[in-house]
């Protein structure tokens, strides 16, 4: 999730972007001539794009991304750290005693539980969520946040996770007491569900409690939008724009919802900072998820992960308390007091699982790029947005560099697919009236 004062001037630039942006510009190389309509050179083109990030935008996005590999390591050893010092203190059982003492009703004792838990690991994580989500956001220039403001961010994140929280791990650990041999299915299967849960109600209910939407105003590119959506065979019948800009300067959109409440969204930034072809070409990779059914794939496929997770959790649980169950205090998996080891576990298996879980990501994504590009078939456009997504993306990887930690292709990848595609349709009419092909010695 996207982590109000000036929304009024928002608007007014919002009506004033949405239609009267300039053309992208298009790097001389990847401009195709007359002369050159069967002959594009999509490696030239793809090294002009490129050439647009000076070396001291690519090393400064280089480095923030490659930072970002090691924060998948220490964000595990944070986990790992709170769940011993809760388990190792004994500070958990403690948490699930004050809760018996307050109440004989199992499930509102494992309530009263995961609320002091939720609350307190918060408050335990807060110095690396601070260097993570603000200071370094701020040292490369990402965030738009103040410290109030991003507290204040945090804390809506906590009363949502709360609330949300509380309601899934009471419903599982019923579910673990219930079926003692068989609870890592059930348990899997109650994840799940809420997983699906959340993709639905998060557009219409949880998005605007961090953002203000609001519809696009009419114009040239909301009609040609819609069109597209219509084209494609999606049901939305209008198009919203969200103050990200008060947040953060990256561009972004999409298509979000399930059974109903789909929504085409797309930020201030997005449409103040690109062309009308740029627009259309990050809105029709975001309608690709929807009409390619990532999210219901992606239900699927992490779904799938989800039962292995908790299979792992069955195992490794039941391991660490033949070694520190007594010392810990814990009186078996359905013990509330024994959710740090659980999140620990699962927190262990998803680092290990980070290949696997980027693989599917980046592999729908390209799916959605391919998508998008025969959808809105505006190449440079497309190629535009990746150059712009560089600022907090590094562009050309190595192979298993790309394997193991993108759950996007790298820029290179987009931009490269972008001219294949281009040189591919040279002759196509809505290419050509779309002013792809320029006359030679254009500019």
């Amino acid at each position: 999730m996207t982590k109000l004062t000036g929304w009024l001037l928002l608007v007014f630039l919002a009506v004033g972007t949405a239609s009267a942006q300039a053309p992208a510009s298009v790097p001389p190389q990847a401009q195709a001539t007359t002369a050159q309509a069967t002959h594009f050179d999509v490696e030239a083109a793809t090294s002009a794009y490129m050439a647009e990030l000076s070396p001291g935008q690519r090393a400064r996005s280089d480095a923030y991304f490659e930072g970002g590999y090691w924060l998948i390591l220490w964000d595990l050893v944070v986990a790992l750290g709170v769940a011993w010092l809760l388990l190792g203190t004994r500070l958990s059982v403690r948490m699930r005693n004050l809760g018996e003492r307050l109440t004989r009703w199992r499930w509102l004792q494992t309530a009263i539980y995961v609320v002091q838990y939720i609350v307190l690991t918060s408050l335990l994580t807060l110095p690396w969520d601070l260097y993570e989500g603000y200071f370094r956001e701020h040292q490369y220039g990402l965030s738009n946040l103040t410290l109030g403001g991003w507290l204040g961010e945090q804390t809506k994140g906590l009363v949502v996770g709360l609330v949300l929280g509380t309601i899934a791990l009471v419903v599982i650990y019923a579910v673990i007491r219930k079926a003692t041999r068989t609870w890592w299915l059930w348990g899997a299967g109650v994840a799940i569900v809420f997983m699906m849960f959340i993709a639905t109600i998060a557009p219409v209910y949880i998005a605007p409690l961090f953002n203000t939407y609001k519809p696009l105003p009419d114009s040239p590119l909301k009609a040609q939008v819609l069109s597209m959506a219509r084209a494609n065979g999606i049901p939305a019948t209008n198009v919203y724009w969200f103050d990200a800009s008060r947040q953060s300067k990256r561009i972004s959109a999409n298509v979000s919802g399930m059974f109903g409440t789909t929504r085409i969204s797309l930020n201030d930034n997005l449409l103040n900072r690109s062309s009308p072809e740029e627009v259309k070409a990050v809105l029709g990779h975001e309608m690709g998820h929807y009409v390619l059914n990532h999210v219901y794939k992606g239900i699927v496929f992490f779904g799938i992960i989800i039962v292995l997770a908790f299979a792992f959790v069955r195992f490794g649980f039941g391991w660490a308390m033949r070694r520190w169950g007594a010392r810990w205090g814990l009186r078996g998996v359905g013990d509330a007091a024994g959710l740090p080891l659980l999140a620990a576990l699962l927190a262990i298996f998803m680092f290990v699982m980070t290949p696997v879980t980027n693989t599917i990501t980046r592999s729908m994504e390209a799916e959605a790029d391919a998508f998008g590009l025969n959808a809105a078939r505006e190449p440079d456009g497309f190629a535009q947005a990746a150059v712009q997504l560089s600022e907090y993306r590094k562009m050309h990887p190595g192979p298993v560099e790309e394997f193991v930690f993108y759950d996007h292709p790298s820029g290179w990848q987009r931009i490269h697919r972008a001219m294949v595609w281009k040189a591919e349709n040279l002759n196509d009419p809505v290419v050509r009236s779309g002013a792809v092909i320029a006359p030679a010695g254009a500019r």
